[in-house]
């Protein structure tokens, strides 16, 4: 019997808690039938080792931004310069980008210019805009919203962890929702009724890895192998199969990732 095909739609396996055994962590995303991957990137500065994880691996592509706890400490990047960048064929979305109001690790302006740039790319790409947001629900509808009326965009919120009001907003601006392990958790009743509640053709799993692992793996270093534990909670919430979970998941990823080739998920 094969495994369902599913798609870890959002990782770091660039960051150093993965350094001595990114091969074994991709080998064993393929033999829990995870069957690809995407590295996100967090900062542009470290673009070219991301891009080398990418190109090392044929089921592993990767993102090209500056996560909004950097937007401060990384060089001013505008919008040509990620449009450059995005040119190779092995990157796949712009971001993460975003705000996080939680933390403040960066201070909310050079967030807001960051994220603008951000936008501006996907839309010049036609790539999926990767959005990272933390207690700035209305800011970020407020700008997607304004964003979206300047010419359309693909994206989606990953990591989902807000209100049922920006999820609405969100799939009424044509995005996409992706969970991650903190849909497993006890604590996450009110996650759990917003995911029953999103409709299934516009869900994406994730891990977020290396953090956020999900039960039963919850304390231990999250990896890409471990998002078979969110997918069978999200199919749970949904009443489907995990079959159909992992099929359907992976469907809409490759409508959103549009420069992923079918064949990079499912074979030939």
């Amino acid at each position: 019997m094969s495994l369902p095909v599913l798609v870890d739609s959002h990782c770091h396996l660039d960051f150093p808690d993965f350094a001595a055994e990114v091969d074994d962590v991709v080998a064993r995303a393929q033999a829990a039938g995870v069957g690809l991957m995407v590295t996100i990137s967090t900062k542009v500065s470290e673009f070219d080792k991301i891009l080398a994880i990418a190109e090392r691996f044929p089921n592993v592509y990767c993102s090209v931004g500056i996560h909004p706890h950097e937007a401060a400490s990384e060089p001013e990047t505008d919008t040509a310069t990620l449009v450059k960048l995005a040119a190779h064929p092995k990157v796949v979305g712009i971001g993460e980008t975003g705000l996080d109001y939680y933390y403040e690790h960066s201070p909310r302006e050079p967030q807001m210019r960051c994220f603008l740039a951000h936008i501006a790319a996907a839309r010049e790409t036609g790539l999926p805009l990767i959005v990272h947001t933390r207690d700035a629900d209305e800011d970020t509808a407020a700008v997607l919203t304004q964003e979206m009326g300047k010419g359309a965009f693909p994206g989606l919120l990953h990591c989902f962890t807000s209100s049922p009001a920006l999820a609405a907003k969100a799939l009424d601006l044509g995005f996409y929702i992706s969970m991650s392990g903190i849909l497993t958790f006890k604590s996450a009743a009110e996650l759990q009724e917003t995911a029953r509640g999103i409709p299934l053709d516009r869900l994406l799993v994730e891990t977020d890895s290396p953090y956020l692992a999900p039960i039963p793996k919850r304390g231990k270093r999250n990896e890409p192998s471990f998002v078979v534990h969110t997918a069978a909670k999200l199919a749970e919430l949904k009443g489907v199969s995990a079959d159909t979970l992992a099929r359907t998941t992976s469907e809409n990823f490759l409508r959103l990732f549009s420069r992923v080739p079918r064949e990079a998920v499912f074979g030939s």
